[in-house]
């Protein structure tokens, strides 16, 4: 019986010692793999197959930038709403929203009575002033000769006075609704009046038929002028102090790849209730296919610096980090992590301090490909 226990315990002795030798070399194993995890060997074929190329970082004037985003807008001086100061009905119009207009076209026309009678009380007041500027001539010669009194004199100067004043104000309504009193004759009254285009530019709102009734409160069409076309971008105040006129500014649509130059032209002295605060920039070329209100992402130069990068297809993402490859010797790269930080003209900054020497600066995600693939043939 001592003999046969004294036989299992040898025979668990020696299979306990099997299992830690294998159990060590499988953790050597691992270590090897581990180890060299981040380095790769390639053969020439692989290299010229994958169209690889190496090279060194290069110094680059590199600006780092702002990310924000905006709308086009209109300044308020190229934004016109039409209205008329007397009310009446609209006659004609052939207005829709996106149409072209000139200055001094004829936008609409209207007709009102009192269109009529308003004419009728300027001409009667012009009759009425020539008449009353005559006698006060008159009366002037008379009472040099003591032939009338000053009272007299007096009276028909303040008719006179009063008459200017009425046959003024006649005039300035005239006006207001676009007849010229000066070309204003008993022959050429007219029911209706013209609503002229202020300024050259595009309908952008219509809010009136034919037949309609409007009134001097009521708002006809809205033009814009898009010669000031501008972006209106929303900027965190902990940005602003890096913001300042002049700075160069790159914008885009999110639906299309066009970009669109433009600058800082003013900041707005003020934060709102979301900490945030308008930046204005000019657009440096009109393009008709933007619009107000339309979003805009926008990218604002900050400041130019000399910085080391590598071209943008040497750098590799692996599992949310960024990676480079140096070259060790001939053919056998090395997987290093690096920072990275603005990008211009096809190149990369690289924060990282860089070891000296040549990395993979073209293709150089064939080579990450075989780096994981070997890693997991072993």
């Amino acid at each position: 019986m001592r003999d046969i226990l004294n036989v299992l315990a040898g025979s668990l002795i020696i299979m306990t010692g099997c299992h830690s030798s294998a159990d060590n070399k499988e953790a050597t194993k691992t270590q090897a793999v581990d180890s060299s995890s981040n380095t790769v060997q390639l053969t020439s074929t692989q290299v010229k197959n994958a169209g690889v190329i190496t090279g060194k970082p290069e110094l680059k004037q590199m600006h780092t930038s702002l990310r924000v985003s905006g709308v086009i807008d209109v300044p308020p001086q190229n934004l016109v709403t039409i209205s008329i100061p007397l009310g009446g009905y609209l006659k004609t119009m052939n207005l829709l929203p996106g149409m072209q207009v000139k200055k001094g076209q004829v936008l609409a026309v209207l007709e009102d009575p009192q269109y009529v009678q308003l004419q009728e009380d300027y001409l009667v007041a012009q009759s009425k002033l020539t008449f009353l500027e005559a006698d006060y001539a008159r009366q002037q010669e008379l009472n040099q000769s003591k032939a009338n009194s000053d009272k007299v004199l007096q009276q028909v100067r303040s008719e006179y006075e009063s008459q200017k004043v009425i046959a003024r104000a006649l005039s300035e309504k005239l006006h207001l609704i676009n007849i010229n009193p000066a070309n204003l004759r008993s022959s050429n009254i007219s029911r209706q009046i013209s609503i002229i285009a202020p300024i050259s530019g595009f309908v952008s709102k219509v809010n009136v038929n034919t037949g309609k009734y409007v009134a001097p409160t009521d708002i006809l069409f809205e033009l814009m002028d898009p010669a000031d076309l501008h972006l209106s971008l929303t900027v965190f105040e902990k940005d602003l102090p890096q913001i300042s006129p002049g700075q160069e500014v790159i914008a885009w649509t999110n639906n299309s790849d066009e970009k669109y130059q433009a600058e800082v032209h003013f900041i707005t002295h003020g934060v709102d209730e979301a900490h945030t605060a308008e930046v204005h920039c000019h657009l440096k070329k009109y393009d008709k296919r933007l619009a107000p209100g339309m979003f805009m992402n926008a990218e604002i130069a900050l400041n130019n610096a000399q910085v080391k990068a590598l071209p943008d297809n040497a750098i590799v993402k692996w599992q949310g980090k960024n990676y480079v490859f140096k070259v060790d010797t001939g053919f056998t790269y090395v997987l290093i992590p690096v920072e990275i930080g603005v990008h211009t003209d096809g190149f990369t900054e690289i924060k990282t301090d860089l070891p000296e020497g040549e990395y993979v600066i073209d293709n150089a995600y064939p080579v990450l490909m075989k780096m994981k693939n070997t890693g997991d043939d072993e």
